[in-house]
């Protein structure tokens, strides 16, 4: 009887927070160890890199998702529907506009414009500000003059070529769009969030740092390694075979997948590629990456994500370039 009536006993699972404490308890111990496996030249060149990254981008990837939830818990989506004209052109030119004003995130922007689809607002003016905000707000613009100083004509070819893509894909949709290739649950109003706003702007800024701390550091490293482990002459050949230098970094930008507050500092560290590459891949990035196909295909369906993805692509490699070449052409 006892047998039976005894609560068979729940494994214990191990936290997160034991992870990391037997981490640095094993660094502390083998310190000395550390010092001399990790006294490598290429590794402290690959850390010190990673470092500047990462420091460099930190501060605005915080103020970034600080503002994405302040945004999204107090600033309800029917403010925009308001401002918005009726006019599908005019309303699509005004959307782009507001991600000027409306900082956010990539992963942030896409259920943003869910969102405003369900509160009756146009779907083209809703993509295009799922563009624009993740790409021409003043925390992503600060960025990029901090990741290139002296070079203001960047940040202008980047707000420029981003908002360009923005409005393009806006015009496009509301040419060519078909609502069938959004899944009807996209289109439905969504109910308000329970447990106040305060509550919410926690949970958003929590998740959106923690996802975007996570594309900093993976960016970091990514940048520590192709500084390292990649032949200089590489870039060397990039450098001078600019086409060849433009797809690869159109490329890496979708298969990258970083944060638009911090892909500045990974673009800026590539110091042997020329500016307009580096531009392209500024532009491409927010527009369109792997997080952001997977993103809209899960929220507005594959039908849609399909045909979205691949045109942005196309769009913002063209805006950025027919920004880029009278604006920076071959500098560096």
């Amino acid at each position: 009887m006892d047998v039976l009536t005894e609560r068979p006993k729940r494994a214990r699972r191990i936290t997160s927070v034991e992870v990391l404490c037997a981490v640095l308890l094993l660094a502390i111990l083998g310190q000395s160890w550390l010092q001399n496996a990790l006294n490598v030249p290429a590794l402290r060149t690959g850390s010190t890199i990673f470092v500047a990254v990462c420091v460099q981008a930190l501060p605005f990837l915080v103020l970034g998702v600080l503002l994405s939830g302040a945004i999204a818990a107090f600033v309800p989506a029917r403010v925009l529907r308001r401002v918005l004209p009726r006019r599908t052109a005019a309303a699509v030119g005004v959307a782009g506009l507001a991600g000027i004003a409306l900082p956010g995130c990539e992963c942030a922007s896409v259920p943003v414009a869910r969102r405003l689809m369900g509160q009756g607002v146009a779907p083209a003016a809703a993509l295009t500000f799922l563009l624009a905000a993740p790409a021409v707000n003043p925390v992503v613009l600060v960025a990029t003059a901090i990741a290139f100083p002296g070079k203001p004509e960047m940040v202008l070819a980047r707000f420029l070529g981003s908002l360009a893509t923005a409005v393009v894909m806006g015009l496009l949709w509301a040419r060519w769009g078909k609502l069938d290739w959004i899944v009807r649950r996209a289109l439905e109003r969504m109910p308000e969030g329970a447990g106040g706003r305060w509550r919410a702007f926690a949970e958003i800024a929590r998740t959106d740092l923690v996802e975007a701390g996570g594309f900093l550091v993976l960016g970091g490293v990514i940048s520590a390694a192709l500084n390292v482990l990649v032949p200089q002459s590489w870039f060397a050949v990039l450098g001078g075979q600019l086409v060849l230098g433009v797809v690869v970094m159109a490329v890496l930008a979708v298969v990258l997948a970083l944060c638009s507050e911090a892909d500045a500092f990974v673009a800026a560290s590539l110091t042997a590629l020329p500016l307009l590459p580096k531009l392209v891949f500024l532009v491409v990035g927010p527009a369109i990456d792997v997080k952001l196909f997977a993103l809209q295909a899960g929220t507005f369906g594959r039908s849609f994500a399909v045909r979205f993805a691949p045109v942005t692509f196309v769009v913002a490699v063209g805006c950025a370039l027919a920004v880029g070449l009278p604006l920076i052409g071959g500098a560096r």
